[in-house]
């Protein structure tokens, strides 16, 4: 899935009052991958608040896949000569294209972009449905990594989720998909409605089985405009949602699945390289309905979010229509230090200080004050070659992320 950052209209102002940090110029362009976003799904959830839409009878794959060859020949001379480091299949339900489509759709990536050799590719996939049978020729395609939605093998909270498959599906999808590819992710979610830390641990349990080198876990939250912020479930409370996370990351530690980042845990050399670039403050082009991205330029970085709509994107990405495709703006530089920390604390090891200046152009002075403080309250560690959460930090990191506002 791809990282959002809220876009402020264009050519909106920033507060007045605000120290606006100087502007700076990038010496070099960080690593750029791809997110390529399919917008359907059998049926939504109601916890879900990505850009997701339930299925016509037959998904228009031909209409879709020209308005994506065409917003990415739109966006070429924004990435023109750059290599590509990961693709990512996002959605909505990926695997929900025929194999042709998606064979259609990696040959169009390819003859477009300057994809590494070895470029991760993942596809997002659901249990449940036709498409789990399709995994050997997805990889065929040059799919080498699945991302399989699992949520629960406990078929009383899938039901509670809206979930379309069963837990023996799930349990096939992953014997399917291991067949078909060397590296895959499950993704899972905690706290569930109703949901014990002995239901919790069977689930973790089952899916340690299986011995994939990746699991997403997930707290389930409430998002604003979904089924359940209007009909909230009742929840497991504050203390035993606590007592999950710390048993998930202790039970998978003894698996070999360290906690690399917020919700992302993997065995060594497993961690997911396209996930990473967004945590390091990488660039990645967004395409397709709803995507977002972020490019850095050698003297602005801009952040890009397409028509959200599926039937508006596929008419103004083959009208060529950029203005309309599209909302773009600049990032200033008294935004750039909070969008950086935003994400780099979310990784559990932080990243070096001197990636600040290189992926922002701006002088680690920027973040002097909110730096002493963070670290005169316990909550960074104090070593200063590095931007990381101190223990209390990674228990409260919204907070420790809010100082960089």
């Amino acid at each position: 899935m791809a990282i959002t950052i809220p876009i402020r209209p264009a050519g909106a102002a920033p507060q007045s009052g605000k120290l606006t940090p100087p502007g700076a110029t990038l010496t070099s362009l960080p690593p750029l991958s791809v997110y390529v976003h399919v917008p359907w799904c059998v049926r939504k959830c109601p916890y879900c608040d990505f850009n997701s839409h339930a299925a016509p009878t037959e998904i228009p794959e031909r209409a879709y896949l020209d308005a994506l060859r065409a917003d990415l020949e739109q966006a070429l001379p924004s990435i023109w000569g750059r290599q590509v480091i990961s693709v990512f299949l996002g959605g909505g339900t990926p695997s929900l294209l025929s194999p042709a489509a998606l064979d259609e759709l990696l040959g169009m990536l390819r003859a477009y972009l300057n994809l590494w050799p070895d470029a991760e590719i993942t596809m997002e996939a659901n249990p449940g449905t036709a498409e789990a049978g399709r995994f050997l020729d997805y990889a065929a395609s040059g799919v080498n990594r699945l991302s399989l939605g699992i949520q629960s093998f406990d078929d009383a909270q899938l039901k509670k989720l809206g979930r379309i498959h069963t837990a023996d599906q799930a349990r096939a999808a992953i014997e399917m998909a291991q067949r078909a590819v060397d590296r895959v992710n499950l993704d899972l979610m905690f706290a569930l409605p109703g949901q014990d830390l002995d239901g919790c641990m069977r689930d973790l349990n089952k899916a340690v089985s299986y011995g994939t080198e990746h699991l997403s876990y997930y707290h389930l939250t409430l998002e604003p405009n979904t089924v359940f912020a209007k009909y909230p479930p009742e929840l497991p409370d504050d203390d035993t949602s606590a007592a999950m996370q710390d048993a998930i990351e202790e039970r998978l530690n003894l698996a070999g699945l360290q906690r690399y980042e917020v919700s992302a845990y993997a065995k060594p050399g497993a961690r997911s390289r396209h996930n990473l670039n967004y945590w390091e403050f990488g660039d990645y082009l967004g395409i397709g309905p709803g995507a977002h991205g972020k490019l850095s330029f050698h003297d602005r970085i801009v952040r890009e979010a397409r028509l959200r709509n599926p039937e508006s994107w596929m008419a103004a990405a083959v009208r060529r229509d950029g203005s309309h495709l599209a909302e773009t703006r600049q990032v200033g530089p008294e935004e750039l230090p909070f969008e950086f920390m935003l994400n780099a604390l979310r990784l559990k090891a932080g990243v070096p200080a001197t990636l600040f200046e290189e992926r922002t152009g701006m002088s680690l002075a920027a973040l002097s004050r909110p730096l002493a403080d963070a670290t005169s309250r316990g909550l960074l560690d104090a070593d200063p070659t590095r931007l990381c959460a101190s223990a209390l930090g990674w228990r409260f990191l919204n907070d420790l992320q809010e100082m960089f506002l």
